[in-house]
This record gives C-alpha cells, sequence and structure tokens, in this order.
C-alpha cells in the first residue's frame, strides 16, 4: 500500500510534556475569536461555490450506522465518485469531482474498495473499538490490521479519554503509538472525541500527545458524542498543530467530524482553516471535513448557484 506523493507524514517526536503542560487557554477569547471568523468573512455567488466544491474535494463522504449494508456503501461510494449531478457539474465548468475519501466500518471496507476501484478515492476505515474505544488494546490493534487487510487506506482511531481526563500521558502517548506502528503505511487519523474531554486544556494537550505520537490527522469527534465538532475546539486544535508544526517542521493534517450538516458549516470550517493555517490547509491532504448529510445541502445551493433556483432536496441523489 502506498500514499499520494502529497501525502504529509507525521514521524511524530518523544513524548514532552514540557510541550503542553503549562498551556493556558481563555475560553471566552477563544470562543470570541471563533464567531469573529465567519462574522467578518462573507462569500457570495461565484467566490461561495468555489469554496462549497473545494468542501466537497476535502470531505470524507461517510456512513457509520449500525444498519450498513454492501449496498448501502456500494451507494454511498457512487455518490462520491459523481458528487453533483451532471447539470450542475457542467454549470461549474467541471468535468469531473469526487470526494476527499469514503469513511466506512472494518466490515465495509472491502465492497466500498470494490465500489471505488480505478476512481483514486482512497478508503477509509474507524478502527480501535470505535466510538468508545473501550476495548483491550490487543484486540483494538487486530482490527487495525484487519482494515489494513481488507484494502483500507486511511485509519480513523478512537483514543482513551480516560488516559487525557487523568493527565495520563504516558499511557496516552504509547497507546497512539501502538496504534500508528499497527498502520505501517497508512494515513492515521487520531479522534480525540472532544466532546468527552471537558476543557479546551485538555483538549490541546491530547492534541499534541497525538502528534508526538504520530498522528498525522487529529481528528475531533466520532460524530457519536453528545457535542461533536465546535469551532472553539476545533481553533484550539488547529492552534496545537499549528504550534506543532513550528517545533518539528512537520504539517499534520486536521478534520473536524460530527454534526455538520449545512453548506455554511463547510464554509465556516474552511474560513477557520485559511485564517488560521493558510491555504496549504485548504487540501485534501491536510484538511478533511467528516460528513455524510452536508453534502446534500451543499449539492442544493450549488444548483441555486448555476439554475437560481433552490430545488428540492428530494431531486438530489442521497449518499
Amino acid at each position: 500500500m502506498s500514499l499520494p506523493p502529497t501525502a504529509h507524514r507525521n514521524p511524530g517526536a518523544p513524548l514532552d510534556p514540557a510541550w503542553f503542560e503549562q498551556i493556558a487557554i481563555n475560553t471566552p477569547a477563544a470562543e470570541a475569536r471563533a464567531a469573529s471568523l465567519t462574522a467578518r468573512r462573507s462569500l457570495k455567488k461565484a467566490y461561495q461555490a468555489a469554496w462549497l466544491v473545494n468542501a466537497i474535494r476535502c470531505m470524507d463522504l461517510t456512513t457509520l450506522a449500525g444498519d450498513d449494508t454492501e449496498d448501502r456503501v456500494a451507494r454511498l461510494c457512487a455518490k462520491a465518485r459523481r458528487p453533483l449531478a451532471d447539470h450542475i457539474l457542467a454549470g461549474l465548468g467541471l468535468d469531473q469531482l469526487t470526494t476527499g475519501a469514503v469513511c466506512v466500518y472494518p466490515t465495509m471496507v472491502g465492497a466500498a474498495v470494490r465500489a471505488l476501484a480505478g476512481s483514486g478515492i482512497p478508503v477509509a476505515s474507524v478502527a480501535t473499538g470505535f466510538p468508545a474505544g473501550l476495548m483491550p488494546l490487543d484486540l483494538r490493534l487486530a482490527e487495525i490490521r484487519y482494515a489494513l487487510d481488507q484494502g483500507a487506506d486511511e485509519i480513523d482511531i478512537v483514543i482513551t479519554r480516560a488516559h487525557v481526563l487523568q493527565g495520563n500521558w504516558a499511557a496516552l502517548y504509547d497507546e497512539i503509538a501502538a496504534m500508528r506502528d499497527a498502520c505501517g503505511d497508512a494515513h492515521m487519523k487520531a479522534i480525540l472525541a472532544t466532546g468527552d474531554l471537558k476543557t479546551l486544556r485538555n483538549v490541546y494537550k491530547a492534541s499534541m500527545v497525538a502528534m508526538q505520537a504520530g498522528a498525522d490527522f487529529i481528528k475531533t469527534s466520532t460524530g457519536k458524542e453528545g457535542v461533536n465538532a465546535t469551532l472553539p475546539v476545533s481553533l484550539i486544535m488547529v492552534r496545537a498543530l499549528r504550534e506543532y508544526g513550528a517545533r518539528t517542521g512537520v504539517k499534520v493534517g486536521f478534520k473536524p467530524a460530527g454534526g455538520m450538516k449545512t453548506a455554511k458549516d463547510a464554509l465556516s470550517w474552511q474560513i477557520l482553516m485559511n485564517e488560521e493555517m493558510g491555504r496549504d490547509w485548504l487540501r485534501p491532504d491536510l484538511f478533511r471535513l467528516g460528513a455524510s448529510s452536508m453534502l446534500g445541502d451543499i449539492e442544493r445551493q450549488l444548483e441555486h448557484h448555476v439554475t437560481g433556483r433552490y430545488a428540492s432536496s428530494s431531486r438530489h441523489a442521497l449518499a
């Protein structure tokens, strides 16, 4: 298995709590900064359409339901191959557009690989006891290896939240490093489940430990927590990966996931990345949007841009 030449890899670093133990976060200031990002930037007409197209390019189109079937996954993959109706693509002047990846459970990886054959779209798989991660480590590592054997290109792992809540950074580091080793050449995204971490300081610390342990991406949420991706949490994670990059020279990617349903959400998180990290982080090798229903609203907004009319959502093929 090999990665695209544009993919960034994180070799990791020795665990060093001095990088994060003394971090102080002003929560009201973080919330105000996050709120100001979208208030100060208004994207209209062709500019908005271009940003929405880019959101599709950076999207991990996802199904993680208990009643997933191979047919549902095949339908999802067909949508990933052709995320917009032909008349919308033509109206935008595009010949081809695909999503950044398709994300499924390990048992659905084989079906996704078959459905995406020849498309160049990576298959991502959650693993390590998703979503809670409360399984013995050897079983979690075995699940990674199973997903890879089925053909997964990327692995989204979940951390043990208790390690963060107890400040057991060595245990968290060792766990993630073992998962990184099990992933081999596959890209690894570390899901922090930020809604379970209680404070923004914990979010920053968990982000830094995950990157020191070798995570290629840090990801907000499983989508199954009570609170998933929020802009203030994302801001803190992005500031952590910026600091990690300043210390190591390594670019680590970011993936918000969970609770994002609208085209406006897609714009908001791209604005965050552009304002805090610059244009380099508006590419799928460094930025992904974990979404299942967001694509429908993006397609509806792009049809309005092309035709001047809003179509009923029933007109657009469901992923």
